[in-house]
Formats: structure tokens, C-alpha cells, sequence
């Protein structure tokens, strides 16, 4: 497997390119975003490892230029800032998972596995619960004759419900499909979402909505006529 590391600081690239070479992996670097960008348009990775921090272009960026572009490369974002809005900022932009510095290799490694295993298992490439219908290969969710405009977050929170119809989902195993396991966000976070998509979806007078189960969890509905 392939993986594409974008860091600027030349030690922690060279130690992260080592290791991960050692794991068995194929490693390319590059020190900025736009190089990054370019090498994902050029080659076929597994999941890039981005840093923050970057030159001309902040990590943040990068993911969210790679999700414009229709990019399903799995992204571990990396940054010495532990803050959770920075977190939430990263997910939102499109990143996959997010580790801040200093980290143990061995969580690293960790976590690219399973970034790879949940890219491995992948979405059907399209969903139709009633009048929704949640297009994965070009990321879009449609009602009708509307399209749905939605952060690369919600659309992940409503691509995992309309796979599941009718099944309630608790928000940990909610947390742990959309935003990854991990001890930094909020289980809150899922109900913020929830009251996004249900914002969206209200409107348009669709037959299908997310049902709250008190003290379960979440699910999508379509209403019997």
C-alpha cells in the first residue's frame, strides 16, 4: 500500500517516511500542499498524512480542496495545536482522523490501519431511502429535483444512516463510523450534526427524516403513507 506524507519539517518527515517504510509500506513525501495536491492527482494512494502547519497552504486547505476535487483518499491529519475547535476544523474540512504532536509511532501506525480498513469496506456507491438518494461516487445527496448542500462531515453522518434504514445507531458508534475512534470528540458533536442535516432535510418536505431514539440514538425514517 501507498501512503503520501505532507510535512514541511524535514526530520519528522524523514523519521515518519522511515518508519512507515519499515512497516512495509510505499512512502512518498513532499514538504507543501500544493505539491500534495499534485501528487494525489498524479499516483494512486492508500491515505495521505498531512500536517497542519504547512507552507502556503494549511492542512485544513488541503483537505478541503481534496474533497472539492472528489477525493476519497483517507486523511490523519498532524498538528502540535491541542485544541479541540482545531479538531473539529480538520474533520469538518474533510480530514478522516486527526493525531497531535508528539504521538507514539506505534499509535500512528495504528490509526492508518484503520483509516485503511474502514476505506477497505467502502460504501455502496449509491443509496435510495425514499425520496433520498445519496450519490457516494460523486458525494452528493438528492430530494426530489434538490441537491442538498452539505460539509463533507454531514454528508458522511447521512451516507452511514441511509445505509441503515430504519436501524437506530447509537452516537458512539455514530462517533466512531464518521469521525473515527478517538478519546478527542465530543460525543455531542453527533447531535450537532443531527440538527444540521435534520435543518436541510425539513424543508424540502421529504419523506424521509432522522428519528431520535431517547437514550438509543439515531435513525433514518421513511414515513408510511
Amino acid at each position: 500500500m501507498r501512503l503520501l506524507i505532507v510535512e514541511d519539517e524535514d526530520e519528522m518527515g524523514r523519521l515518519l517516511a522511515k518508519g512507515l517504510a519499515a512497516e512495509g509500506y510505499d512512502v512518498d513525501r513532499v514538504a507543501n500542499g500544493v505539491d500534495g495536491m499534485i501528487s494525489v492527482s498524479a499516483g494512486t494512494y492508500s491515505a495521505a498524512i498531512v500536517d497542519v502547519m504547512l507552507p502556503g497552504m494549511s492542512g485544513f486547505e488541503f483537505c478541503r480542496h481534496m474533497r472539492e476535487q472528489n477525493s476519497t483518499v483517507p486523511i490523519l491529519l498532524l498538528t502540535a495545536r491541542d485544541d479541540v475547535d482545531d479538531r473539529v476544523k480538520g474533520l469538518d474540512a474533510g480530514a478522516d482522523d486527526y493525531l497531535t504532536k508528539p504521538f507514539a509511532f506505534v499509535e500512528l501506525t495504528a490509526r492508518i490501519r484503520a483509516l485503511l480498513r474502514r476505506e477497505n469496506v467502502g460504501p455502496q456507491l449509491s443509496l435510495t431511502v425514499g425520496s433520498l438518494v445519496v450519490d457516494s461516487h460523486n458525494r452528493k445527496a438528492i430530494v426530489g429535483d434538490a441537491t442538498l448542500t452539505l460539509s463533507p462531515k454531514e454528508f458522511d453522518l447521512l451516507r452511514l444512516l441511509a445505509g441503515r434504514p430504519g436501524v437506530t445507531m447509537s452516537r458512539t458508534e455514530i462517533l466512531d463510523e464518521v469521525w473515527g475512534r478517538t478519546e478527542h470528540i465530543d460525543a455531542n458533536v453527533v447531535d450537532q450534526y443531527v440538527s444540521y442535516l435534520r435543518r436541510k432535510l425539513d424543508p424540502l418536505g421529504s419523506d424521509v427524516s432522522i428519528a431520535t431514539r431517547r437514550g438509543v440514538g439515531y435513525g433514518l425514517e421513511v414515513a408510511s403513507e
